[in-house]
C-alpha cells in the first residue's frame, strides 16, 4: 500500500508497510496515483500501459528494493492479539472530581462532574491503586501514573503522599514509576513548582492560546477569564524546568478555527513544547466541528507547518507534538496497531476507586470494570478492549495512517458511533492531515 499526496508544491509518496518516504516528480506522482489503491505492484497493470517506460522502471526498482508496495510486515496480528496477555502498565488517577475552572468543552460537564463520584481521592484509595498497578503489571518494570482531575492540585497534599508511597514501592518490587501531573496551573506557587520539577517526570499544563480564545472557554467559577492568572505561573514552571519534559496543552474549537495563531502565540510566549488538539464534542454543541469546517482546518495545519519550519531554520524552533514523527524507529508494531491500550493496559481510577477504560469513559457505568478494593471485573466491553487493534477496524486497516494514529481514540469512536471499532470521522480526517504535515516536515529535515 502507498499513499500519494502533495503539500507545499512537494510531491510525496509514503510506502505504508515499510515507512519509506519518497519525493517524486509530477509525472511520477501521476503514475503512482493510478495504482495507489493496489496492495502489490505489477509492471503489466493495464493502467500503466501508456505510462512512460522510465518512470515505470524507476518504480519497479524501488519495489524490488522493498521501498514501494512492500509486503505487509511479517507478523500475524490476529494470532498475536489473541495470544497476548496484556498487563496494566499505566493509571490515570482522578485526584479530584472538583475543579476551580468551568471550561465549556470539559468532558466532565463544565468541570462540575454532575452527580457522580464527586470529591477528592482519599490517600487510602490512591495507595490501593498504586498497589494494584504494581501487582497487575507482571514483569513490566516501568509504570506510568498521571495525576489528573478535575484539578489534581485541589488535592495536592495527597498527590505528594502518593508520590512518596510510589517511590517506597519501587526497589522492593523492581518497579520504576514515571509520574505525570496534568494541571490548569491556577494553584501553582513557587513552592509547588519546585516540588513538581523535582518529582514529576512530565507535566501537562492547560492553556488554549491567545487571551481572548482562552478566556472564552476556560473561565473561572466567577465567569472571568483564567489567562492572566495562568500564563505567568506556567511560564515560571517551564522556565525553571529548563523547558524539558512538559507540554503546554490546548484545545481548539469552532470558536478559533485559526488555531495556528494560538500555537504561534504560545511559541511567542516562550513555550518550547506545545500540543493543541481539536475538541471532540456532540454535534449539537456550538463549539463542535462540522464536516464543512475540514478544509479550513486543513489550511491551518499547512500554514502552521510552514511557519514552524521557518522558525526551526532560524534557530527558534519548538516541538509541536502532532508534527513530530519518527520514521526510523519508534514503537514496535504491536504497540502501533493497538494504541494507548485503554481498557486493557491503561485504566482511569475515580476518587472512590472505580476503574474505567480511560478518563473519557468515567461516569458511564456500563464501562465500569471493578475498583481498587475488589480488583478488575469484566463487563460486556472488556474482551473488545483487549482485542482492539487497527485490523479489527475496516476503515483503519486500509488507511495509510494506521501505524501512526493506531486507530484513533476509542472514546471518541464510541461516543460518535456507539462503537469503539468505528473511528470518529472528523477526528480521522484531522489526524490524517496532521500526519501528512508531519511527513512533509520530516522530508524537509533530511
Amino acid at each position: 500500500m502507498i499513499h500519494c499526496f502533495q503539500i507545499q508544491q512537494k510531491n510525496l509518496v509514503l510506502d505504508v508497510e515499510s515507512g519509506a518516504l519518497h519525493q517524486v516528480s509530477d509525472d511520477a506522482l501521476e503514475v503512482l496515483k493510478l495504482i495507489e489503491g493496489e496492495e502489490s505492484f505489477d509492471e503489466n497493470f493495464p493502467l500503466l500501459i501508456n505510462a512512460p517506460h522510465g518512470i515505470v522502471a524507476g518504480i519497479k526498482s524501488l519495489v524490488d528494493a522493498g521501498k514501494l508496495f512492500s509486503k505487509k510486515t511479517v507478523i500475524d496480528i490476529q494470532n498475536h492479539m489473541g495470544n497476548r496477555k496484556p498487563v496494566v502498565k499505566a493509571l490515570c488517577l482522578h485526584m479530584a472530581h472538583e475543579c476551580n475552572l468551568r471550561c465549556k468543552y470539559c468532558f466532565a460537564g463544565d468541570g462540575q462532574y454532575s452527580l457522580y463520584d464527586r470529591g477528592l481521592m482519599p490517600i487510602e484509595v490512591g495507595k490501593k491503586a498504586l498497589d494494584f498497578l504494581v501487582n497487575e503489571s507482571g514483569s513490566r518494570r516501568n509504570l506510568e501514573v498521571d495525576f489528573f482531575g478535575g484539578e489534581p492540585m485541589l488535592n495536592f497534599e495527597t498527590v505528594k503522599e502518593l508520590v512518596k508511597y510510589g517511590r517506597s514501592l519501587e526497589e522492593k518490587n523492581n518497579k520504576k514509576f514515571r509520574f505525570t501531573l496534568t494541571t490548569n496551573g491556577v494553584l501553582l506557587t513557587d513552592e509547588s513548582i519546585s516540588y513538581i520539577n523535582e518529582n514529576f517526570d512530565n507535566v501537562v499544563l492547560s492553556l488554549d492560546g491567545r487571551q481572548h480564545v482562552n478566556d472564552n472557554v476556560r473561565k473561572k467559577t466567577d465567569g472571568s477569564g483564567s489567562y492572566d492568572i495562568i500564563l505567568p505561573k506556567i511560564k515560571k514552571l517551564t522556565e525553571a524546568r529548563n523547558h524539558k519534559n512538559y507540554y503546554v496543552r490546548g484545545t481548539y474549537t469552532r470558536y478559533n478555527m485559526d488555531f495556528a495563531n494560538d500555537v504561534l502565540h504560545m511559541a511567542d510566549s516562550g513555550f518550547k513544547n506545545i500540543s493543541v488538539e481539536p475538541v471532540v464534542a456532540p454535534q449539537e454543541m456550538d463549539y463542535a466541528f462540522k464536516d464543512e469546517d475540514l478544509l479550513v482546518l486543513f489550511k491551518e495545519y499547512d500554514k502552521l507547518a510552514v511557519e514552524l519550519l521557518k522558525r526551526e531554520k532560524e534557530g527558534n524552533g519548538i516541538l509541536f507534538f502532532h508534527f513530530e514523527m519518527n520514521l526510523d524507529g519508534g514503537p514496535c508494531l504491536a504497540k502501533r496497531v493497538t494504541g494507548c491500550g485503554a481498557g486493557s493496559e491503561y485504566l482511569a481510577v475515580t476518587p472512590s476507586g472505580k476503574f474505567y477504560p480511560c478518563h473519557q469513559f468515567v461516569g458511564d457505568e456500563q464501562f465500569q470494570a471493578g475498583d481498587v478494593f475488589t480488583g478488575l471485573v469484566e463487563n460486556k466491553y472488556t474482551a473488545e478492549f483487549k482485542d482492539c487493534h487497527v485490523y479489527k477496524k475496516p476503515e483503519c486497516s486500509k488507511c495509510f495512517a494506521k501505524y501512526y494514529c493506531s486507530g484513533g481514540c476509542l472514546a471518541n469512536a464510541y461516543y460518535a458511533n456507539d462503537n469503539i471499532l468505528k473511528p470518529d470521522k472528523i477526528s480521522c480526517e484531522l489526524m490524517k492531515k496532521r500526519i501528512e504535515n508531519a511527513l512533509y516536515i520530516f522530508s524537509e529535515r533530511v
